[in-house]
């Protein structure tokens, strides 16, 4: 198993891991929290190269996904870079890439009866005024846990808080900050429940936020 003690941070800067083989011929993987081998609570960064595929395969507990660079592809269509998706239980699909893409993929990690089918285009979905300067852009809510992009303007500063039920992020682009370090784009931050900081940024950055699900 691995980072599977949700009582305790994590901080990895992806851009410093090394591409692992899969299964799949040409899909690669960055290994951020796993259960088993090939099977249950799995977050990881994938990449397919150019016309690599996965044979198809359905998804217990669902699949959630960023698509990060490129463009990620099944029988259901396209998906860009900026498509967020989730596939609940019971979706059966065969992924691949035409021109290769790599994604944010969260495995094994619904509630039971999250049951929707959600596909947003983050490219055109509308911003929402958040706190101070922030924008949000909601992407997913069920009992509690919630996920959405959050954008922040240069010189933003946000109040201490606490998160109940933890705070997953994965920087998108420019560099988040707290008083624990600073986090450029491709770094993954997991913190508990209840735990507690003060972030803010020196760049436009945008950060991909998941609460309560800890």
């Amino acid at each position: 198993m691995l980072n599977l003690d949700f009582t305790k941070r994590v901080v990895i800067n992806t851009n410093n891991q090394e591409w692992l083989k899969s299964p799949s011929k040409g899909v690669y993987r960055k290994l951020l929290a796993r259960e088993d081998k090939e099977r249950g609570h799995a977050t990881s960064i994938v990449k397919f190269e150019p016309g690599s595929k996965f044979s198809s395969h359905d998804h217990p507990l669902g699949e959630e996904i960023l698509v990060l660079e490129g463009v990620f592809s099944d029988e259901t269509g396209d998906y860009h870079a900026g498509a967020y998706f989730r596939n609940p239980e019971g979706f059966i699909h065969s992924p691949y890439s035409v021109q290769g893409c790599t994604l944010l993929v969260k495995l094994h990690q619904f509630k039971p009866n999250d049951n929707k089918h959600i596909n947003i285009d983050t490219n055109t979905a509308s911003w929402l005024q958040g706190n101070g300067n922030l924008k949000v852009m909601p992407l997913h809510e069920f009992e509690g846990e919630s996920t959405a992009l959050v954008q922040w303007p240069k010189g933003e500063r946000f109040v201490p808080h606490a998160h109940f039920g933890g705070e997953e992020i994965y920087v998108i682009s420019g560099e988040f900050m707290d008083e624990k370090g600073r986090y450029p784009a491709g770094t993954w931050i997991r913190s508990p429940h209840m735990s507690v900081h003060n972030p803010y940024v020196e760049q436009d950055t945008i950060i991909l936020v998941k609460v309560g699900h800890l």
